[in-house]
């Protein structure tokens, strides 16, 4: 499965561009009907803008693309609106960008420029949030054993176990699937393999993104 991405919750970003104020606003969405729903309630909180211009996508390939420009010359709003949004690879987010215009025409260029350059802005600082399959590990050991364990998770950026205390230290944690093989090597070289590891259940979960160099 392709990496999904997502903006971490709703978002507003405003700019203004020799004179006319160009305000974001994000929202994740999981159907057509909501997006639709969200740029309507825009476009009645701001009745008295000159344009509001929108774009979403939908599914995890983008199955549904669209966008609008709102009456806005053809190609200038919509789908440079949209164009952004796919290059961030994110995905089920509407942006609708309002303008309210300042008096100073931007011509074709400058617009396209301003409402690409307006929802940039605003992915780049809503903060983004990637969907990962995650497998759920439990690990047992012995008490001597724990806090050398318990540092090296926390030096390799692991999450912070559930710990269980019995007879022996029993730890339950989830990591990304992708990551078993060399987690369980990993933790049977630290520990001389005196750790039991059983490996549980998948699920979804949502973690902040950072791009990494190679994304950058």
């Amino acid at each position: 499965m392709p990496t999904y991405l997502s903006i971490s919750h709703d978002f507003q970003h405003e700019i203004v561009i020799k004179k006319s104020r160009f305000i974001t606003n994000l929202k994740r969405v999981h159907s057509e009907d909501e997006a639709v729903a969200f740029i309507n309630a825009i476009k009645k909180e701001h009745y008295k803008a000159n344009h509001n211009t929108s774009a979403f996508v939908l599914g995890d390939r983008d199955e549904i693309q669209r966008a609008s420009d709102d009456g806005e010359p053809s190609g200038t709003a919509g789908v440079p609106i949209l164009e952004v949004l796919k290059r961030n690879e994110v995905h089920d987010v509407v942006a609708v960008v309002t303008r309210y215009f300042g008096g100073i025409k931007l011509g074709a260029g400058g617009l396209i420029r301003a409402y690409a350059g307006s929802a940039a802005e605003a992915l780049a600082e809503v903060g983004l949030i990637q969907r990962v399959v995650m497998t759920t590990m439990d690990l047992t050991l012995e008490y001597p054993q724990f806090d050398t364990l318990n540092h090296w998770l926390s030096q390799n950026n692991y999450q912070t176990p559930v710990v269980n205390y019995t007879d022996k230290v029993n730890l339950t944690l989830p990591i990304e699937t992708a990551d078993i093989a060399h987690f369980t090597n990993s933790i049977t070289e630290l520990l001389n393999g005196r750790v039991v590891i059983s490996v549980g259940d998948e699920s979804f979960q949502e973690i902040p993104y950072e791009p990494n160099q190679e994304d950058a």
